[in-house]
This record gives C-alpha cells, sequence and structure tokens, in this order.
C-alpha cells in the first residue's frame, strides 16, 4: 500500500538532540523518516489530561519532535512546557474561533485535536481548519455522530492530499486496531468469517481523567445505544444488557454496560461482522449503580443538554477524585470475536493507569502518520487507509507500552472464562 503524502512546512532543520537523553528510561525511542523527523505537532487540548498525556508520550517516544501544546489557559500551559522541555512551546487556541484556529495550524504538521468532550459538538471545525491550512490531522473522538461528520470530509481531505484519522485514541482507536487485528486473522489464517464481536472496557473510576471523561460518560447515558444484531441495526437503552466479563490477571471479573460507542458501527461496516456491541464499567461498584440510576431518573433531553451536564459534572468532581485516590485508574479492554465455523479469539489490553494508557495510544496513530502509514482522505483506525494493515503490529506495540497485560487472537480460556450472560433479551 502506497504511503501517504504529507503536507509538511517544516524545515528539515536538525534538532538538538535532549539533554535528558534517559539512561534510565526504557522507553523505545522511534526514528522517523528524515522528512518528518523534525515535525511540529500541535496537540490541542494539551493542558488537560488526555492532551498532556499525549504530549508527553509523544515526546518520549520521538524526541526530535516539536511539541506545540494548544489550550487557553496560559499558565497551565507553561507549566506543561516546562515538563516537557526545550522542544516545546505554548499556543494560546480557541477552537471555537475559525481564525485562531487556522494561525495555530498555519505552521505546524499535525494536529492531535484532544479537546473533548465531542458528544453534542455540531462541527468539526478543527478537521476543517486541518483541511484548509493543509494539515494532518488526528482526534480522539468517542461520539458516534461527531466521527461520521468527520468521515464525511473525506473527499475534501482527499484533494487537499492530508491524511487524517478519526476516534484515534485508546477506545475508540486501539480496540479498533485490536478488533481488525482479530478479522484479519480469522480471514487470512483460518479461512473464516466473522460473526459476532464485542468490546468491554472497563475503567476504575474517571481513570484519572477527572472531569472530561465525566462529561462524556454522562452525555452518552441521554443516547440510545445503537448496535448490531445478525446484520440488524437494533436500538437499546444505556446503560442495560449488563455481562460479567473477566479482564484476566491485574483486573479479573467486571460488570460492563451497553454504550452508545462509535466503534461499534464503524467496525460493522468496515470490517463486516454482522453482530456487534460495546459495553463499559467503572468501580467501585456504585459507580455503576449511579449510571444506572441516572438512566432511569433523569431525562434523555436532560442528559444531552451540555450545559446541564456541565453542572452535573462539577458537582460531582470533588467525590470522583476523591474516590479516584482509593480505587486508582487501571483500565482494561477486551475485544471477543466469534467465528461463522465456531472459532473463538479474543485481544486484551490492560493498564495500571489510564492517563498514561491513552497517551501511549494517541501518540501511536500521531507517529504513524508522521511515519507515512496513512493515506489521504478521513479514516477510521480498523480501515487499512488509516492504519496500513503491516502497520499495526508496531502501532499496538507502541501503545501497550507498560501495560500489564497485552494479548492478541488466543482463544479466551488463556484469559480465564467466556463473558457470562446475565439477562439482555437480545444477545448482542
Amino acid at each position: 500500500m502506497a504511503p501517504s503524502l504529507l503536507h509538511f512546512k517544516t524545515a528539515a532543520a536538525v534538532a538538538m538532540a535532549s539533554a535528558k537523553a534517559a539512561e534510565n528510561d526504557n522507553v523505545s525511542r522511534v526514528q522517523l523518516p528524515d522528512k518528518t523527523r523534525n515535525s511540529r505537532v500541535l496537540v490541542l487540548g494539551g493542558t488537560g489530561r488526555v492532551g498532556g498525556s499525549t504530549a508527553t508520550a509523544l515526546s518520549k517516544l520521538c524526541p526530535d519532535l516539536r511539541i506545540v501544546v494548544g489550550g487557553r489557559n496560559r499558565e497551565k500551559g507553561a507549566a506543561m512546557v516546562a515538563t516537557l522541555g526545550k522542544n516545546s512551546e505554548f499556543a494560546e487556541v480557541n477552537i471555537n474561533n475559525k481564525d485562531s484556529l487556522e494561525a495555530a495550524l498555519s505552521d505546524v504538521d499535525l494536529v492531535v485535536h484532544a479537546a473533548g468532550p465531542f458528544q453534542q459538538s455540531q462541527k468539526c471545525t478543527v478537521l476543517e481548519a486541518a483541511i484548509e491550512t493543509q494539515t494532518a490531522y488526528l482526534d480522539v473522538c468517542d461520539d458516534t455522530n461527531y466521527a461520521f461528520r468527520a468521515k464525511s470530509f473525506k473527499d475534501r481531505a482527499v484533494d487537499a492530499n492530508i491524511s487524517a484519522i478519526t476516534t484515534g485514541g485508546i477506545y475508540p482507536g486501539v480496540s479498533n486496531v485490536m478488533a481488525a487485528e482479530l478479522v484479519h486473522a480469522a480471514r487470512s489464517e483460518s479461512k473464516t468469517e466473522p460473526d459476532r464481536l464485542r468490546f468491554s472496557y472497563y475503567t476504575a473510576g474517571s481513570g484519572g481523567a477527572g472531569p472530561t471523561i465525566l462529561a462524556t460518560s454522562f452525555l452518552l447515558l441521554g443516547e440510545e445505544v445503537v448496535a448490531y444484531n445478525k446484520g440488524q441495526k437494533i436500538k437499546l437503552k444505556p446503560f442495560t444488557g449488563m455481562l460479567n466479563v473477566d479482564f484476566g490477571k491485574g483486573i479479573g471479573k467486571r460488570d460492563v454496560y451497553l454504550l452508545n460507542l462509535p466503534e461499534v458501527r464503524s467496525a460493522h461496516e468496515v470490517l463486516e461482522v454482522p453482530t456487534v456491541s460495546a459495553r463499559f464499567g467503572t468501580a467501585p461498584f456504585f459507580w455503576n449503580w449511579g449510571m444506572e440510576a441516572m438512566t432511569n431518573l433523569l431525562p434523555a433531553e436532560f442528559l444531552r443538554d451540555r450545559s446541564k451536564v456541565q453542572q452535573l459534572v462539577e458537582w460531582f468532581d470533588p467525590l470522583v477524585r476523591a474516590v479516584d485516590g482509593i480505587a486508582g485508574e487501571r483500565v482494561s479492554m477486551r475485544v471477543d470475536l466469534e467465528c461463522t465455523n465456531g472459532r473463538s479469539t479474543l485481544a486484551l489490553f490492560s493498564h495500571r493507569r489510564l492517563s498514561v494508557a491513552v497517551g501511549n495510544a494517541t501518540a501511536a496513530f500521531a507517529v504513524a502518520i508522521l511515519e507515512g502509514s496513512t493515506q489521504p482522505g478521513v479514516w477510521f483506525p480498523e480501515e487499512p487507509e488509516g492504519i496500513a494493515v503491516e502497520a499495526r503490529e508496531e502501532l499496538l506495540k507502541r501503545a501497550a507500552e507498560g501495560a500489564i497485560a497485552f494479548v492478541m487472537n488466543k482463544p479466551p480460556w488463556m484469559v480465564e472464562t467466556d463473558p457470562k450472560e446475565l439477562g439482555l433479551g437480545i444477545y448482542v
């Protein structure tokens, strides 16, 4: 597959090697191609948990990269730059202002959009600005409507000769690539067709991600769940259909519930799997009860209102942070594939800290784009034009840096037991 021709505006000046070349730092360095080695990468939301973690992971993975931390708070920006070192700078950016965005993008080679939440956003302003300025693009979107709205810009991105990936974080993102690898192995090695794909996610507390993840979770409770059963789209109530899923060593068995997540539709359409669903659970257990209660007691219109959800976040945030200190921030993703010949395989990814894992995952996508893995257009991670098939293994390896468990294409018994259905009428 031909690599993408990215529009790089950075002069190929040779950057000074970091004085902090950590003898004790065992992070695997990436040697980018000459034309992209000293690229400027703008991380929008770079003063937040997800963006800050991404900037940190990128600076460790590719020390020659010049990181631009984009945000509104100069004080937080200065603190982040001080942490990253001399190959970084802060840029004040308002993502809702076209002129501000295009000015920030005018001299960068890749923009990473980590300024969520993406729920209820009506425009893809960052992607549009990236196309206008011919800047490669990556986002960590976790909203179905936003993701498919971004996909509608594919032809414009092709005309501008820019590469863009949407939903390129940890989940969705790395989980999509895990699913794609399972399906690819089933078809190529076992000559069988996929029948059912199930995404299961667990995060302790808020995963150390704070208000943004909290807002995302509440907003998702206001959306009907879209799943697919034997090729038919079905709509279900959010935070129902509980399954008890075994995430293996370090995580154990956890209850997970249906949520409306974009990888369900993208995997169904791209990977052509007839039955697909996604579930999420958290800890302590009473958070799951609270989410169920909110779904049952609050009108969906309330939970779809960003201003009202923001009020809820402000009320709950102090309590969530207090509980996070006890619960920790372990994260696990399990992707199960069942095939028409009875073959069952899984992929499993677990990490002690979501705030680190999400940065590693997003940085892995950013590096893949800079390496030329992505063709012009707007792509989901599981599309080979987004992450080339031959580049998937390396992306997963980089994303799994520091993981306590990473398993690909193994039978379920190697984790422990199959998930047990606990009472959903439609089995998806």
